[in-house]
């Protein structure tokens, strides 16, 4: 991650746009290469043919899943509802239980596959939000281009007023991808998102796109502020936000649960953005965030390229984790 995307950063990010042409599919199977590695050689070893389905093979196999960040809620449910599938099915061999795992997992996800439709309001208005590092400045960037691409007029409000080389970096995403960028020399968020709607207003723009600083959930007195926000927005056009995005980390594992709930609970969360799968990520956490609520996935993030920003896929996802 960067703190200020530089020429040469730039650079590297159009030479990246040539392996982003790759399919998604062959892109996130990639991305999850160190999951793979690790969930993938376990089951293996898990389901070798002509191993007995016992309470042993179920152990194991809850043992497998906690140590890959799916947590114990999660766990439990998907070793219950893959015990209960292999009874049902009448399935007598390891292998047998394997499948009947991934389709639990299937299930399990698929309803997060919801897509983002920013086509309700005008301008259509999204808060992003996240702890420090999780990625919201470059996934608004990546989104931007998306929007672009479709067409869409949008306005980037630099509302991280912590970081100066958020707004520089916001920027720099406005100039690349031709949008405006409004921002305030130390105005606080609340201020340069209330300017940013009323410049979205006057120019009929589809949709703004509101950073916001990293906090943490336990930092109470920036969570409130981060209400205030939400609060200022609604004054200055009722019924917005419409979309609010947690952007999270994916190498964060568990904890990505327990942000989930916290930014939940403050600003009531509407979408997720999934980022650094290209990174060591063990990929379970999704699993225990569906548990929790389901919280559609809007996007996933496969790589550092301005298009490496994609429409979350369930079964594209198990099918790269189970590959």
């Amino acid at each position: 991650m960067f703190s200020f995307l530089k020429t040469d950063e730039v650079s590297e990010l159009d030479s990246a746009e040539t392996d982003e042409k790759r399919p998604l599919g062959e892109r996130l199977k990639q991305s999850l290469a160190a999951t793979r590695a690790r969930l993938g050689k376990q089951l293996k070893a898990l389901f070798v043919p002509g191993r007995a389905v016992d309470e042993e093979l179920y152990e194991d196999l809850e043992t497998i899943l906690l140590t890959c960040d799916v947590g114990v809620e999660a766990t439990n449910h998907l070793v219950k509802a893959t015990r209960e599938r292999v009874k049902r099915e009448k399935i007598s061999d390891a292998a047998g239980v394997r499948d009947a795992l991934r389709s639990e997992l299937s299930q399990l996800l698929t309803p997060l596959e919801e897509a983002l439709n920013v086509h309700t309001h005008k301008p259509f208005v999204i808060l992003l939000a996240g702890v420090n590092g999780a990625g919201k400045t470059t996934s608004i960037g990546k989104l931007t281009k998306q929007l672009v691409d479709a067409s869409l007029s949008v306005v980037l409000a630099a509302g991280d007023t912590f970081r100066a080389a958020a707004e520089q970096q916001l920027r720099v995403w406005g100039e690349r991808n031709q949008v405006s960028v409004i921002a305030q020399e130390g105005g606080d968020a609340a201020a340069v998102i209330f300017d940013a709607i009323q410049s979205a207003k006057s120019k009929r723009a589809d949709v703004l796109l509101a950073d916001t600083a990293g906090r943490l959930p336990t930092q109470q007195h920036l969570m409130e502020e981060l209400k205030k926000v939400k609060r200022v927005i609604a004054k200055a056009m009722p019924g917005a936000p419409h979309e609010v995005l947690l952007v999270i980390d994916a190498n964060t594992g568990q904890n990505a649960v327990n942000q989930v709930k916290s930014f939940d609970e403050a600003l009531g969360i509407t979408g997720l953005i999934l980022t650094k799968l290209d990174g060591t990520a063990k990929g379970g956490a999704i699993a225990g965030i569906a548990r929790y609520r389901g919280i559609p996935v809007r996007y996933v993030g496969t790589g550092e390229g301005i298009d490496d920003l994609r429409p979350f896929d369930a079964a594209m996802f198990v099918d790269a984790l189970f590959a």
